[in-house]
């Protein structure tokens, strides 16, 4: 059975000062990110809906410490990995990784 795409944008991951940009996308199972460039090492990443625990907003920095915007969301997975991701709208993205079918 395929998964049912629910919403996919562009994104950056950001780890520390290290950003990468690619696809976010969100299934009725699933959360991936597919950075553009794999040779970051950022990705890719796959994680099950079930495993966050906790989705809020966050902010997105430059060089790591220098605030840019606000449009930035952290997901914390049971296992209590830290994923934080830049996107538009994350209010929006906050609803839907935190909605349970």
């Amino acid at each position: 059975m395929q998964a049912i795409t629910i919403k996919s944008t562009i994104a950056t991951i950001q780890k520390g000062a290290i950003k990468a940009d690619g696809k976010f996308t969100l299934t009725d199972s699933d959360v991936t990110f597919t950075p553009f460039n794999m040779k970051f090492g950022l990705g890719p990443y796959t994680f099950a809906r079930h495993e966050i625990v906790k989705v809020s907003k966050c902010l997105g920095t430059g060089a790591g410490i220098f605030p840019l915007t606000q449009d930035a969301i952290e997901v914390v997975l049971k296992d209590n990995s830290h994923y934080q991701f830049i996107v538009s709208n994350a209010e929006e993205w906050i609803k839907l990784l935190t909605h349970r079918a």
